[in-house]
Formats: C-alpha cells, structure tokens, sequence
C-alpha cells in the first residue's frame, strides 16, 4: 500500500487536481531518483532535465525547496528505502572481480556446458554400481589427465578411486565428486512414464553422473584460472566410490588422501540450488552378519538340520521388535542376501544385510544392540553367529557454517538456470505421473539453511567422515524434478540430458567460484579454519570403522558382471 501512494505521487496528473502533498512529494522524488538513476547510468541527463523541467514551470513556488534535497539527501534514501520504493533490480549481481569473472565466463560458454553434458550422459549410461565403476571412474580422470592435473589411481585398496591434483602450496582445495549408481531401477532418460532400458537393470536414481561431472568441471575451471592469473595453491578433486554404499571416504581418510587439506567442496543433485550449515543426516554402520549351520532333508530329517536361515529370521523378529525401544531418530533396514539354495534342505549357510543409523551419540550403542540379537539368535537355532563383517560406517555430516555462508554468496550471485518450455513441459508430465503438483522446474534459488530442529533422523552419507577432518559443505545444484522420488526410476530419467547438463554446470559454477574466492580471500578461509578448530574440539574425529575392515570389493561384482555384457549396446561416449 505505501508503495503504490508514493508511485502515485510520483506520476500524478499535473492538471492542478492532486493534493499539494503529492505535488511536493512527486518533485523529491523526481531529484532523488534523478541522483540515484545517474548514479547507476540508467537514464540521461537529457530525460531528466526534461522532465524536471515542465514540472518546475508549472509549480515554481517548489523549485527553491529543491535546494533542499540535496542537503538531506542521505535521509531520502533512508526513507525511500525503507518504504521499499527503490530496490536491486531482479538479478542484480554483485561486482566481480577479475579471477571469478574469468572463472564463471569459461564455464558459462555452451561447448563447455555441451563438453561436459555429454560426459555426465555417458556415466548415466554406463550406471555402474558402487565399486564397480571402471569405465566412469576412467572416463573422468582420463578428461583431468587431459586438462594437465596429475591423477593416482587405484588408491586406498579401491580399484576406482583416484585423486587428481594441479598447482602446489596451501592453501589446498579439495572438491569431491561421486559416480556411482544404484541397482533395479533401470529407466530411459526424459521419458516421464516406467520405461525401463533394461528391465531390472542398475541406474543412477541419485544423480552421481551429474555429480562426478560438475565436480571435475569445477576443478578444470579453476585449473584454468590459476593459470591464466598465477594463483597460488592446489585444488585436488577426489574421484570417490561407492558412496552409495558408503565405503570410499572413510577409507580415503584412512589412507591419508584427505591429509592437509584446507577446506573441502561438496556437491549434489537435488531439485533446488542451495546449500546448508550444521549437523545433518544420519550415522549409519553397513554390516552383513552370516550365520553357519547343519544340512539336513527338511521333510525326512530336519531334526538332524539347524538352519542357519532360521537364525536370520529370527535375528530380523528381535531387531523389529527392538524398533519400539529405540529413540526416533534412528533408521535401520536389511534385505537377506543368501537364504540357502532348496527348500528341501536345511539351509546351512544364511546372511542378512543391515544399514544401520542414527545419530554419532547413539550410532555405536544402537548397533550393539542389533549385535546381541545376532547373537541371540544363533543361541536360540543352535547355530554359529559365523561372522559379523563391517562393509563401512560413516558418520553424520557437520557442515561448516562459514563455508556454506561464502557458497550461498555464490549460488545467489549465479542464480537459477533458465529451463526451456520442453524442460518444464517433461517436468509437469513426471509430476503428474507421479500424483504430484504440476508446478515445473524451480525458478528461484533456496536460502540458506540451517541444521533441522527438531532432527528426526534421515539418510546418510560418507561425506559425513570428510566433514569431521577438513571444514566442508555442499552445494545442492538443481536437475532433478520436484517430486521425483530418490532411488527411484523418475529420478534416474531426470538425470539425463538438457535440464541435467544446465544444473550440473549451475553447480560448477557455485563450486568454482567458491573455491577462487578461498584461493584468492585469505581472511575467508581463516574464518572457515577458525570455525573448523573450535569445532573439532568438541567432536574429535574418531572413524567408526573396526581396524581390521577392508572396502567390500566383491559386493557388487556379480550383480554387475550379469548387467554389463548387456547394458554395453546402450552407452553413450563422448568424443575425446
């Protein structure tokens, strides 16, 4: 309301009808937006003489007031702005500064945007499961080898991880990056109905494709700067397997491939373009617990037999009923992988597969409880609890404030992408398929956020190990459709073609100018570490994984083996 009266004194009919108030306010304002407009070169002298002009010829009794102004100019603005009359333009940005500009110049250029689109399809054709990843873990560090970064391969005991690394000195940067998809939700990309390419087959329903390109788009684009400019320091990009399983990050840690790093950049497909500060996600510890028992003919015999599926099942009774004593912030879910082999023989060998989570203060008890009836059950079938094998453990994710601070400075300078008509159309087609709101692609980007209260529980990632030695946070770029489901065949269709190629670049550019800002603002990366130590003093790292456990590189092994021979004929492979 206070701004539609202003405006209306501003354009008043000058016919003699207008209040005397609104005469005298329409001619300040008139000198106001004169200073603030040439201030900012939007009009010209020429307009505003003009119309100053044929308002003072006409009320002169007010031309003597206008001295005035100028000498209560600041308190104009005071007021003006507190009414809300003068404002940023939308999209308005901030200056740049030569380095940054360069940076988001080089990965704004659409062959660099069509560069690595085609390279983020060609991962989500492959959809290779977690430590399985050959072909995505060689495409991206061959594209790094090619920019001039020197890459390690085969590190940390995993066949698919690899660092690369370009420049020397601190302060160091690291920028992560995952590949790694997921099993049975096979789709065709940017069809908005089930339309598997290969019935049953892996797929990437979490976005990793797009996420292991943006981040070696990141890291190329600064490379580049640091050269033109001759910034000092290094940026490491951490090629990071099986994150859906949880198990590289902590390994990598491990191994000392995080050693001295300053701060690290994350990132993640999402459906906004945001990030976040504080605790988050879930705890969580991946176990496969095996039971060994007696073959025995299950209808001439079975007093003979002790079945190791029975204990199981049994195992999976007491840890259901455990569910209502356990606070709510915890999640735990298993699936049996081995049952036996015939229902007419005792099964003598049986294994069940738990993810188990909860908060870092609850983490270690919850899964002894879980261990005790494991235990209790191989007592009560006769069997032997055989081995309780770890696969991996992570913990909660503890983002630096500071970081996600200077990241959001980054995501609102660079903004939403632009979805095309087709973009949005896909977008409202999959909303409805899915019995969601047609409302199409975000067009804004998120505020800033904070840890959730009151924290109910949620998913996890090794990310979290990452957070605990060297100050991170995320960038959550957009891609994905609101209300398509994670781990889910809507998502793995969002994750292939335009819309994907344009948010996986929004968050190369948000990591990109990130990681320029902390190579080139010292005082910033102090405010980070700063953050950083006082918090690790509070949450000393302690990795949650048993001494002797090694990454699980058989798990996926067979399931992938079957697929390969008959995904090959679907890949995509972009030109070298």
């Amino acid at each position: 309301m206070a701004r539609s009266i202003w405006i209306r004194a501003l354009w008043y009919d000058d016919n003699g009808i207008a209040p005397e108030r609104f005469l005298r306010m329409k001619f300040f304002l008139l000198l106001f937006c004169d200073k603030m407009l040439r201030m900012q070169k939007i009009i010209t002298t020429d307009w505003a003489q003009k119309n100053f002009s044929n308002f003072a010829l006409r009320h002169r009794g007010l031309r003597e007031e206008g001295a005035m102004y100028h000498r209560s100019f600041a308190t104009v603005c005071c007021l003006i702005a507190a009414i809300g009359l003068i404002s940023a333009p939308a999209g308005a940005k901030k200056k740049l500064y030569k380095e940054k500009k360069a940076v988001l110049e080089w990965l704004s250029q659409p062959e660099v945007m069509e560069r690595f689109g085609k390279i983020s399809d060609a991962l989500w054709s492959y959809a290779e499961l977690g430590l399985q990843e050959y072909k995505s873990a060689d495409l991206l560090a061959r594209t790094l080898e090619r920019e001039g970064f020197r890459v390690e391969k085969g590190l940390a005991g995993m066949p698919t991880c690899f660092v690369a690394t370009y420049g020397s000195g601190k302060p160091v940067i690291g920028i992560l990056g995952e590949y790694d998809a997921l099993p049975m939700i096979s789709q065709k990309g940017r069809v908005p109905k089930r339309d598997p390419v290969l019935e049953g087959a892996p797929g990437h329903g979490c976005g990793h494709n797009t996420m292991g390109t943006a981040g070696i788009a990141a890291a190329i684009a600064v490379k580049r700067v640091m050269e033109q400019y001759g910034l000092k320091g290094t940026v490491k990009f951490f090629g990071s397997p099986a994150e859906e399983i949880l198990v590289s990050r902590p390994y990598m840690i491990r191994a000392g491939l995080f050693d001295n790093v300053d701060v690290v950049i994350d990132n993640h497909a999402s459906d906004k373009f945001g990030t976040r500060w504080g605790v988050s996600g879930n705890a969580a510890i991946s176990v496969i617990f095996t039971f060994k028992g007696k073959t025995a003919h299950s209808a001439g015999s079975p007093w003979e037999g002790r079945s190791a599926l029975d204990a199981v099942e049994l195992m999976n009774v007491a840890t259901n009923y455990l569910r209502e004593h356990l606070f709510y912030t915890y999640r735990m879910h298993y699936v049996i992988i081995d049952g036996g082999e015939a229902p007419n023989v005792v099964p003598d060998h049986a294994s069940v597969w738990y993810y188990i989570r909860n908060t870092d203060d609850r983490i270690e008890e919850m899964y002894q409880r879980v261990l005790n009836c494991a235990k209790a059950a191989a007592l009560a079938t006769g069997t032997e609890l055989a081995e309780v094998r770890v696969l991996a453990a992570a913990h909660q994710k503890h983002s630096n404030r500071a970081l996600a601070e200077l990241i959001q400075e980054n995501i609102e300078l660079i903004g939403m992408p632009e979805w095309s008509e087709e973009e949005q159309a896909f977008a409202r087609a999959l909303q409805k398929e899915l019995g969601k709101e047609e409302k199409g692609m975000p067009t804004e980007v998120d505020t800033l956020k904070g840890p959730e209260k009151p924290f109910v529980g949620g998913g996890s990632t090794d990310v979290g190990d990452v957070s605990l030695i060297a100050p991170t946070a995320t960038v959550r770029f957009p891609g994905r459709v609101p209300g398509a489901i994670g781990h889910h065949w809507s998502t793995v269709a969002c994750n292939y073609g335009s819309a994907a190629w344009k948010g996986l670049i929004a968050g190369a550019k948000a990591m990109a100018a990130t990681a320029i800002d902390l190579l080139t603002r010292p005082d910033v990366l102090a405010k980070i570490r700063q953050e950083f130590e006082e918090h690790s003093s509070k949450h000393p790292y302690k990795s949650l994984l048993p001494e002797n456990a090694k990454p699980p590189l058989d798990l996926n092994k067979e399931i992938m083996d079957r697929w390969r021979k008959l995904m090959a004929k679907y890949y995509e492979e972009p030109e070298p």
